[in-house]
């Protein structure tokens, strides 16, 4: 087996392990996808307490059956500018993983699409955007019915320090 050959072969296995079930949804125009691994719940908007001297993404904690919960504005995380939220703006609650284990983190989205099984042939790897652009938070392209969604690998989308702060 050539040397091309084996590459092909391990992209191929790499993807093959980002195939399962995807909640996707939406920001703007583009339509993500979460692991429904690390999806704990989803809930409708509700108050949040703001918290002084966090970053701009980090809206504030909700208080969810006792607990009390980090929310972060994926909109303003990828620098997509702020709407008012709807009726179809949502939390939904993702565990994150941290150095003490799980931690719980609620994302706003402007809506919740579907729960899709997406298979290993269906996602491509993430494009090259450049050298100086991060995109370790992408899992992949998914290709479904004719229309690109981007697969989040949300343990990526925070970094350990933030998360860490937070917790």
């Amino acid at each position: 087996m050539g040397e091309a050959a084996r590459k092909m072969d391990n992209l191929t296995h790499i993807l093959k392990d980002k195939e399962g079930k995807y909640l996707t949804f939406t920001l703007g125009q583009e339509e993500y996808g979460i692991g429904i691994l690390k999806v704990r719940e989803i809930i409708g908007m509700m108050e949040i307490t703001y918290v002084p001297r966090t970053p701009e993404h980090v809206k504030g904690v909700i208080n969810l059956r006792g607990k009390v919960i980090p929310v972060i504005s994926l909109r303003c995380k990828f620098g997509i500018q702020e709407e008012a939220y709807t009726d179809r703006t949502c939390i939904i609650v993702v565990e994150i993983l941290g150095a003490n284990g799980a931690i719980p983190i609620g994302i706003i989205v402007d809506s919740v699409s579907e729960v899709l099984n997406i298979s290993g042939e269906d996602i491509e790897p993430t494009p090259t955007m450049g050298s100086s652009l991060n995109t370790q938070y992408i899992l992949g392209m998914a290709k479904v019915k004719g229309k690109v969604k981007i697969l989040l690998d949300i343990d990526q989308v925070l970094s350990t320090d933030e998360v860490s702060s937070l917790a």
